[in-house]
Parts: structure tokens; C-alpha cells; sequence
């Protein structure tokens, strides 16, 4: 199975703020985004100019991973939803802390919940989205 679509933003953290802003100016708070708003918001930025479409990994923070899915298959792509989102939390809080000890796989933990909620669930995340409130 393809893990990733497209290479990693250089800037995990810049990547998500700047995406995640876009996302909740123009559609509000939600719980998940849908895959065509993530592709919107990810043009709107810096990100979107520059040349690579990084949308895929801001899908697999923002998107439930039933819309991930369901887009990767329209587009005739397999990704992994788990591994992506894994990889872009990894290490994005403020104070350095490392969210490897997550291990995703699709019988263990539901990370499903929206980049939202996981700021309730992990504060290193929540105070790196802090400028939402």
C-alpha cells in the first residue's frame, strides 16, 4: 500500500496553522472537513502556490478517514490514512513533544477524532492551536 501521496510540507506545524486557519475562517469550527474544502483552504495558503499539491496530508488531519478513503479511491490512490496523520502530529506541539508512542493500526486506537478534539486530548496540541480561540 502507498503510505503517502505526495512529499511532506517542510513545515509540519506552519502547514497545519496555515491550513487550519483557512479551514476554520471560511467553514467554521467542525469536527471534520470535507476532502474538496481541505483542497480549497490548502490553495488559499502559501502552500497551494507552491508548486506541490499538499493537500493529501492536510486531509489526513482535517478529513474523517471514511472521506479520506473515499477520495484517495476516487482518485485512484491507495494512502494510509493512519500512517499520514501519524506523521504530521509527530512532533508539532510547541515544547517538542513526540506522539510516536500513538501506534495506529486499524484494531487499536480510534484516531478518527477531528485535529479539534485531539487538542482536548493531548494539551501539547491544544496549546499549539490555541490561536482558534
Amino acid at each position: 500500500m502507498k503510505e503517502f501521496c505526495t512529499p511532506l510540507p517542510d513545515n509540519k506545524k506552519q502547514y497545519i496553522k496555515d491550513v487550519g486557519t483557512v479551514l476554520v475562517n471560511d467553514y467554521g469550527k467542525k469536527e471534520f472537513y470535507k476532502p474538496e474544502e481541505i483542497k480549497k483552504a490548502n490553495q488559499k495558503t502559501s502552500w497551494g502556490t507552491s508548486g506541490t499539491d499538499f493537500s493529501c496530508w492536510s486531509m489526513s488531519v482535517f478529513s474523517s478517514h471514511e472521506d479520506f478513503d473515499a477520495y484517495h479511491k476516487s482518485e485512484g490512490e491507495i494512502c494510509d490514512y493512519a500512517a499520514m496523520k501519524q506523521t504530521m502530529l509527530e512532533g508539532i506541539s510547541g515544547n517538542n513533544s513526540d506522539f510516536s508512542f500513538l501506534e495506529f493500526s486499524d484494531s487499536d486506537i480510534n484516531i478518527d477524532s477531528s485535529w479539534l478534539d485531539l487538542g482536548d486530548i493531548f494539551g501539547a496540541i491544544g496549546d499549539f492551536f490555541s490561536f482558534l480561540d
